[in-house]
């Protein structure tokens, strides 16, 4: 089969939306566009995406191209809501998220307020380790650290474990 088909995905707070389209293998151009809408599904997400692609009748063998947004992440974060987040990090780092660029992005907005970070202090922990630019380690990560931090995400039944 040729691959010859682009589809895009995106899953929404309540709908997954799906467009297909052709790609003219001489030309590049996208032919026989089509959309889809189906329900996301909460508790899966993937079913919302595999459901809006049965119903497209797009042979899966055929796509040469497949991209997928997610709406219901921006929608997650702009509404503060989903898990409870732990973070690890670099010695060092902690405070990044909070400190940010400064004081205020709008020099002469004296109204401006920081928002408030999406993890709390507490709940953003450090371990020792250190890469350059390079990626070349110039302080290997000390694992044993560990060991408190998971203690501490388990103790405040953390959800999901961001790694930056």
């Amino acid at each position: 089969m040729n691959k010859n088909a682009l589809v895009a995905t995106d899953i929404g707070g309540t709908f997954t939306d799906l467009v297909y389209a052709k790609i003219d293998p001489a030309t590049g151009q996208l032919n026989d566009i089509t959309s889809i809408k189906t329900d996301t599904t909460p508790a899966s997400l993937e079913k919302g995406v595999l459901n809006a692609i049965q119903l497209s009748d797009v042979a899966i063998s055929e796509i040469d191209r497949f991209i997928h947004g997610a709406t219901v992440v921006i929608n997650a974060l702009t509404e503060r809501k989903g898990s409870k987040t732990g973070l690890i990090t670099t010695r060092g780092f902690r405070d990044t998220l909070e400190i940010q660029r400064g004081n205020r992005p709008a020099l002469y907005d004296f109204r401006y307020s920081k928002p408030k970070p999406f993890i709390p202090r507490y709940l953003r922990c450090e371990i020792t380790e250190r890469i350059d630019y390079l990626g070349r380690v110039q302080k290997a990560i000390l694992l044993e650290e560990l060991d408190k931090i998971i203690e501490l995400f388990r103790a405040e039944e953390v959800e999901s474990i961001a790694v930056c």
